[in-house]
């Protein structure tokens, strides 16, 4: 099970935040397709994700979107995910 913690920061202030959860194990093949429905919960745009993006997730359990990383405008100053631990 993958759970991914994404949140959008404006002035170091969190604005959305969403636990995205899926049955899947983590594939970097798959990578794309998570973020895409986390930020379709999000009501942001998708950004392009690079291979540094991955590398970070899976070697530190989080990853950095800028601005410079997204087509669209957006309305935050950082997207942020986060390998989401739940315990239970």
């Amino acid at each position: 099970m993958i759970r991914i913690w994404g949140r959008t920061m404006s002035n170091d202030k969190i604005t959305r935040s969403f636990i995205y959860e899926s049955i899947d194990n983590f594939d970097a093949e798959k990578f794309f397709m998570h973020i895409q429905r986390l930020c379709h919960s999000l009501d942001i745009p998708t950004p392009v994700i690079l291979k540094t993006h991955i590398n970070n997730y899976v070697d530190f359990n989080t990853a950095t979107f800028l601005p410079r990383d997204f087509i669209e405008s957006i309305d935050f100053d950082k997207f942020i995910i986060e390998n989401a631990i739940i315990n239970k």
